[in-house]
């Protein structure tokens, strides 16, 4: 079921003024996605680049197609992890965090 506008700029508002909820939005994608949830992985990325930075300015840095980078995050989509860990390199840039894996 695709989110409604209003859970949508909820989510944005809140990553706007909370930077801790921001970057746990971005570490529980993360998390999922290491953790073989790739779905879920996927929705939260999604989350995170519509309530950070956005995918028409993502895609620019990136030297990529908005659209491809949206569908690389969709139900649907099936991405390659070369695209997948660059796009988490950029989103960690624009973040301005380092991140690593511990042991847990």
């Amino acid at each position: 079921m695709p989110l409604t506008r209003d859970f949508k700029d909820t989510i944005k508002a809140r990553a706007e003024r909370d930077p801790e909820f921001r970057m746990a939005l971005f570490q529980e994608a993360l998390h999922a996605l290491l953790n073989d949830e790739l779905d879920l992985g996927k929705t939260l990325l999604r989350d995170y680049v519509n309530a950070t930075v956005g995918f028409d300015a993502l895609a620019e840095e990136m030297e990529k197609n908005p659209k491809s980078l949206m569908r690389m995050l969709s139900g649907s989509g099936n991405p390659r992890a070369d695209n997948l860990l660059a796009m988490v390199a950029h989103l960690k840039k624009h973040e301005g965090v380092e991140l690593s894996v511990t042991r847990g």
